[in-house]
Parts: C-alpha cells; sequence; structure tokens
C-alpha cells in the first residue's frame, strides 16, 4: 500500500471490519481547524483583509493616494484637473507558521471525536493567536510609532487620559476613563476617519473597569432593556457607539515595577492582512513511527494601511 502526502491508511481491526481512520480524514479535520481558527481571531476580524490566495509572489503593493480637493467652476472653461499624488505601501508576504501533531496508531486516537477536537480547536486557537500577535506587532506602528515593542511603539497613550504617552519605565499607566475615551474618540474624529467600523480591543481588566462605570452598563445611560443589561450578562456593548471586544491577547509591558497592558482603539482601514494561503491541513501516514503526522499551517503578511485610523492605549495589567 502505497504511502503519501495527504494520504490516510485505514487499516482493519479486529476482523470486525472497523476503521479507526475515519475519524482521521483530512477534509473533517481542516473543517475543524479553520471554525476553531475564525472563531478565536479577536484583531484579524477588525482590518481589512485581502485574499491573494492561489497567486505568486511575496510583496504586494498598495496605492496610497491623498484626498483632493474641489475646485471653483467658472462658466464655459474647462474643469480642474487633479494631479496624481500619494504613495505605495508594501506588504510583504512573511509569515508562515505551522501546528503539527505526531498521532500514534497505539493511542488509536483516529477513533476518539473528542480527542481530534481537541487537536482541531488547539491548531485553530495557536495559528488565530499568531496572526493576532502580528497584527498588534503591526499595530505599533500607528500614530507615527517606531514599530518597537517597546513602550508599545512609542505612540501608546495612557487610558486614563487618551493624550499622556505611556512610558513604560515610568509605570505611568492608570485605568480607562470616560474623558480618556472621549479624546481618544476626537484624535480619530480630527484625522476624518470614518464614524462606522471602528471598535475597541481590550484585555479583561479593562472588562472589568467599564462594568463598574455606570455609563456603561445601568439601564438609565444604555437604553437597553431585557437580556441587554451588562451587569446582569456580563456583555459591555458599545463604547460610544463602537463595539468593544474583549481579548486576553492584548500584549504585556513588564519594563517597570508595574505590568500593563495594550489596548486598541481602531478602524478596519488602520491595518491589513493579506493571505496567501488559508489554513490547510495535510497528513501522511509514517511508517517509521506508526503514526500520522499531522499539519495545520497557514501564509500571510500583515502591515499598517492608514497611520491615523487608530491608535493603542495603555492600562495597568
Amino acid at each position: 500500500m502505497a504511502l503519501g502526502t495527504n494520504h490516510v491508511i485505514l487499516s482493519e481491526v479486529g476482523g470486525g471490519g472497523t476503521k479507526p481512520g475515519e475519524g482521521f480524514v483530512p477534509a473533517l479535520w481542516s473543517d475543524e481547524v479553520i471554525a476553531a481558527y475564525k472563531s478565536n481571531l479577536v484583531v484579524a476580524n477588525h482590518v481589512t483583509k485581502m485574499n491573494h490566495k492561489g497567486k505568486k509572489g511575496d510583496v504586494i503593493y498598495i496605492p496610497n493616494p491623498t484626498r483632493g480637493s474641489a475646485s471653483s467652476k467658472a462658466t464655459e472653461t474647462q474643469v480642474t484637473l487633479i494631479a496624481h499624488s500619494g504613495s505605495t505601501i508594501t506588504i510583504t508576504i512573511d509569515k508562515w507558521y505551522e501546528y503539527s501533531r505526531l498521532i500514534e496508531d497505539i493511542v488509536d486516537v483516529q477513533a476518539l471525536d473528542s480527542l481530534r477536537q481537541f487537536y482541531t480547536d488547539d491548531a485553530g486557537y495557536a495559528l488565530a493567536t499568531q496572526v493576532d500577535d502580528d497584527l498588534w506587532t503591526a499595530a505599533y506602528n500607528l500614530q507615527g510609532g517606531d514599530g518597537a515593542a517597546t513602550n508599545f511603539g512609542d505612540t501608546a497613550v495612557l487610558g486614563s487620559d487618551g493624550s499622556t504617552l505611556f512610558v513604560g519605565t515610568n509605570d505611568n499607566a492608570a485605568a480607562l476613563t470616560d474623558a480618556g475615551v472621549r479624546t481618544m474618540i476626537q484624535t480619530l474624529d480630527d484625522e476624518d476617519v470614518p464614524q462606522n467600523d471602528r471598535v475597541w480591543i481590550v484585555p479583561p481588566t479593562t472588562k472589568k473597569t467599564l462594568l463598574g462605570i455606570p455609563r456603561y452598563t445601568e439601564q438609565a445611560f444604555t437604553g437597553e432593556t431585557g437580556g441587554g443589561n451588562s451587569i446582569r450578562n456580563g456583555m459591555i456593548g458599545n463604547l460610544y457607539n463602537a463595539p468593544v471586544y474583549v481579548s486576553s491577547n492584548c500584549p504585556t509591558d513588564t519594563a517597570g515595577s508595574q505590568d500593563t497592558r495594550a489596548c486598541m482603539y481602531v478602524h478596519k482601514s488602520a491595518l491589513v492582512l493579506v493571505e496567501q494561503l488559508g489554513v490547510r491541513s495535510q497528513t501522511q501516514y509514517k511508517q517509521e513511527y506508526l503514526a500520522d503526522l499531522y499539519t495545520a499551517d497557514t501564509i500571510y503578511g500583515v502591515g499598517e494601511l492608514r497611520d491615523k485610523a487608530g491608535l493603542l492605549f495603555v492600562v495597568p495589567a
């Protein structure tokens, strides 16, 4: 019997025709991994996505034109042409991550749906976490940041006031406040960032803070009734018309005596995710190990698309 890539060996067991390999069909594993991957993405669900699947090349050039202005039109005169201007954004597709497991025959794991579900969930979570990590790194460039992890790009502001720069070694971070929220909203408003498709991405510690602020939880302020009241069901809802998403994957800074976490207030045009190879699953029977080698992988690139369309802010961990 031939052994090859993308090939599953179905061995008869015990003479009764049971085929434990039926639970290890690549298509089934692939569907479950993709479902787990998508459900665990946070940042990636709120950025611009470009599909480059099946296409060649490792660099994407995205035109970035500057805004034009209206011209006065005089009777019986030609229109005023606007000269082409702007720049080109380069996105390098240089991220290739994989998740692999060697599943030995003696475990007979192919027949155990619960264990297969663990592996597929774990693969999806691992790959989704890596994609979000890379997008957080790209976010260190927002608002003219230097892209370094130190001080979260050197342009992250404090959630307490929305304007003071974060300095990790000075331990100047403080909890998110309503004044800080309104200041950060104005920062994006001043740059003509569209009101729709903005989101807040915060760690669990900030969710705790928000649940203690009456403005965001009490029915008198939210207008929600029934199951929508966050005091009862733990849902935060919106901050001034922008949804709030909680992520345990928000980066941590430990430079000072106080650990801090980065948060993001961002429009989908701020960052971009280019997928060249979506999450795929492959299997190969390895006779030398008497086991199935299972691998899930993905190829993609990330980058900053619109510098002023988002910002990072910092809160205590």
